[in-house]
């Protein structure tokens, strides 16, 4: 195990994160400079801000998993936000339940607030206080214990934002943003004062929801403005509950799941897999369920790569034999993949060189990481392999953040959001 700490802390120690979806380390260095963010400027001089590799894949509900359980999604079995049934060939949506590895706070009884962290719905009973973050649906599935749902319920709290009216009417989304947001930060600081506990974690997924329609406008922009607003709301209040914090002793960390950054084009790999000729669908209109026997790989978002196996599934034609030659052939022409002279892979990864745990057989075979500005995804219904959605921002892997009042001592330069848990455990004695 890693030495984390640089020194012993005290037993029983509490902990406070502040989770924000998709915040990038540069970009709150480049707030920082600019004075957006004078409350976290100051916090520098109080603990350690790093840059934090994320999760492959770089999705929120497969980071979220990795930080809860401090697991590989080999170990805890969370691959992606969606899986396939190998029978029908629909669409599946593993939820909290499919965690093959309690949280940590669940394996060591440690009493907890656990607020809107997503891949975390439907709630269930732990000892403290759980509020389910994205993709939570129903408000009264989505918190446990009653109580906390009648508080909830009487501020109108809101699960998330209607991503939907971004495109086509920006203020609409920028004023339910702003009013989510502000629910959200309502309910943390009730939950902090009139909870017992000794681990708090709160999450805010605005940052996300931002970013992934107006990232474009982050460093300036028609909606420069709305960024520096909301970032300026939001380094007030994570200057409030530093405060609060520290002044009680409390262990005080921020952290993101993986990094952003603008898109240049989006790139639809099972448009590319059909131009190949490695998938072959009697229909586009069904997601995966017009599937052939013809098919010899498919890829479910973002970029998993998943051989078309038939021990695995209904119609699957390649046997266990053919597997090596077909990855090797598939990673090769992956990485000629190229947008106007520009090549789009920075890297593929073999399954086994990411997954480790009794559950890495389930993940792809391959995974495509892409260059910065690419923003793979898993469409079937494309004409072409590269295009454009109303989405500005993707996410990145190598640029989230960790900062925390306690100093740490990495002892290596990949540090992921895998061993953040880890380190709040530790700094808690």
């Amino acid at each position: 195990m890693l030495s984390f700490l640089r020194k012993k802390t005290k037993s029983n120690k509490k902990a406070i994160v502040i989770g924000l979806d998709g915040v990038p380390y540069t970009l709150l260095m480049e707030y920082i400079k600019r004075g957006i963010m004078p409350a976290f400027a100051s916090l520098l001089e109080k603990g350690q801000l790093i840059q934090m590799k994320s999760t492959v894949p770089e999705v929120s509900s497969v980071a979220w998993s990795s930080f809860m359980t401090g697991k590989n999604p080999g170990e805890h079995g969370i691959f992606g936000f969606m899986g396939i049934n190998p029978e029908s060939y629909e669409y599946t949506f593993p939820n909290f339940n499919a965690l093959k590895i309690r949280p940590l706070w669940e394996r060591q009884d440690i009493r907890t607030v656990a607020l809107n962290i997503p891949q975390t719905y439907p709630a269930r009973d732990i000892n403290g206080v759980m509020v389910s973050g994205f993709v939570a649906l129903d408000l009264k599935k989505a918190v446990t214990p009653a109580s906390v749902y009648d508080y909830l319920k009487g501020i109108d709290y809101k699960l998330d934002v209607n991503a939907a009216t971004a495109k086509d009417n920006p203020q609409l989304f920028f004023t339910e943003l702003f009013n989510t947001f502000e629910k959200r930060i309502t309910a943390i600081k009730h939950l902090y004062h009139n909870e017992d506990w000794q681990l708090f974690i709160g999450t805010i997924t605005e940052t996300d929801r931002l970013h992934h329609y107006f990232y474009n406008n982050a460093y300036g922009g028609e909606y420069y403005e709305i960024f520096t607003d909301f970032y300026v709301k939001l380094d007030t209040f994570i200057g409030e509950m530093a405060e609060l914090a520290i002044s009680d002793g409390t262990v005080f960390a921020t952290m993101s799941d993986h990094g952003f950054t603008d898109i240049k084009s989006e790139v639809y790999i099972n448009r590319w897999l059909i131009e190949e000729g490695y998938l072959s669908l009697d229909f586009v209109d069904g997601g995966l369920k017009g599937i052939n026997e013809r098919t010899k790989a498919f890829c479910l978002d973002p970029s998993r790569i998943y051989l078309h196996l038939k021990d695995r599934y209904k119609k699957g034609t390649i046997d266990s034999a053919e597997t090596e030659t077909l990855r090797n052939e598939l990673k090769a022409k992956a990485y000629l993949i190229n947008f106007n002279g520009s090549k789009v892979i920075e890297r593929v990864f073999l399954k086994e060189e990411i997954f480790k745990g009794p559950y890495a057989n389930e993940g792809p075979e391959l995974y495509l990481l892409p260059k910065y500005g690419f923003d793979l995804k898993g469409q079937v219904n494309k004409k072409d392999v590269f295009g454009t959605s109303p989405l500005k921002g993707m996410h990145t892997y190598d640029d989230a953040h960790f900062y925390c009042t306690t100093p740490i001592d990495m002892g290596k330069e990949d540090f992921s959001i895998v061993e953040v848990i880890e380190v709040i455990r530790a700094s808690m004695g």
